[in-house]
């Protein structure tokens, strides 16, 4: 299978790092290289480094950036710093990071992310550690119901849970079809009725698996810290876990002084670190929420970096 990927808000993306033709960029999730390869053509003297965990990927985007003023790392994007030291490169000017899974990941039975085609229960971006099926087959009860509650935001997380547990018992839960039949068979009638009941479950698993909001929140930092001042970094997200916590940290950045609010005058003497670029997430356009389904949830946020975190 061809690894396909369509580069969500690409216009969007590549005028929120304001691209500068001798500058370092970096591309976190590479991906199929949709947004890499239109950042790497941008660029004259400067240079874009690629980063992806999945060695697939890796591959894939080698092919697609060759000859351009690019390198493909495998690695985890929240390991940014590290990427760039070995590089001998100090600081970047912009940083892209699209959380979403890949088309290539979702399409690809073989890689288990999908409730839609039946495959071995795997999930792994990076093909190493623990899978999908050990999490299904040996988590306890209560920790199944925390994960699928707490990264899925399933309301009825505690009967998908004791279903799992109660057939797992008679056999291993060893394929995606057999989890989403599981699934299907806890919720109630109405709930299936309305949509499909796996995509929730299937997601907190997928997140558990990849460790994905423990990731993100390592590389928050690591990525604003690597900026130049005037750089920017761009963050697409596709839930609400992932919003929240990116909104949140960008509001951290941009925050300034933090006296009590009776204080005549500062005395802290702090002031921002970053300036939001847009105040509400970008979202994408109606000609692309025709062309790409996997558009309409994604969310777009830009930070510009104005001086060193203290």
């Amino acid at each position: 299978m061809e690894f396909s990927h369509f580069p969500v808000m690409l216009d969007e993306c590549l005028e929120g790092l304001a691209i500068k033709p001798d500058g370092i960029y970096v591309d976190g999730t590479a991906g199929g290289a949709g947004h890499s390869k239109e950042i790497a053509k941008r660029l004259t003297t400067g240079r874009l480094i690629a980063i992806d965990r999945d060695p697939e990927a890796v591959k894939v985007a080698s092919c697609r950036l060759e000859g351009l003023n690019a390198q493909v790392v495998q690695a985890n994007y929240s390991e940014i710093a590290s990427v760039l030291e070995e590089l001998h490169i100090s600081r970047a000017d912009g940083i892209l990071l699209d959380l979403g899974v890949s088309s290539y990941q979702l399409d690809n039975a073989e890689r288990g992310f999908s409730y839609k085609k039946d495959a071995p229960l795997d999930m792994r971006m990076s093909g190493e550690g623990m899978s999908a099926y050990e999490v299904v087959n040996d988590y306890s009860e209560s920790q199944l119901a925390d994960i699928i509650f707490r990264y899925g935001e399933e309301k009825y997380s505690r009967s998908i849970a004791r279903g799992i547990v109660r057939d797992r018992e008679l056999s291993p839960i060893k394929t995606t079809m057999q989890l989403a039949e599981i699934i299907k068979q806890n919720v109630p009638q109405k709930a299936r009725r309305e949509k499909n009941p796996c995509k929730k479950t299937f997601q907190a698993i997928r997140i558990e698996v990849n460790g994905e909001l423990e990731h993100l929140a390592l590389a928050l930092d690591a990525a604003f810290d690597c900026l130049n001042e005037g750089g920017r970094l761009c963050i697409i997200t596709f839930h609400s876990l992932e919003d929240r916590l990116v909104k949140q940290r960008f509001a951290e950045y941009c925050r300034g002084c933090e006296c009590p609010p009776d204080f005549p005058v500062c005395v802290c003497g702090k002031t921002p670190c970053g300036r939001l670029v847009n105040r509400k997430p970008v979202t994408a356009a109606p000609g692309e929420l025709e062309r790409n389904n996997r558009s309409h949830s994604a969310k777009l946020r830009i930070i510009e970096k104005i001086k060193d975190r203290g």
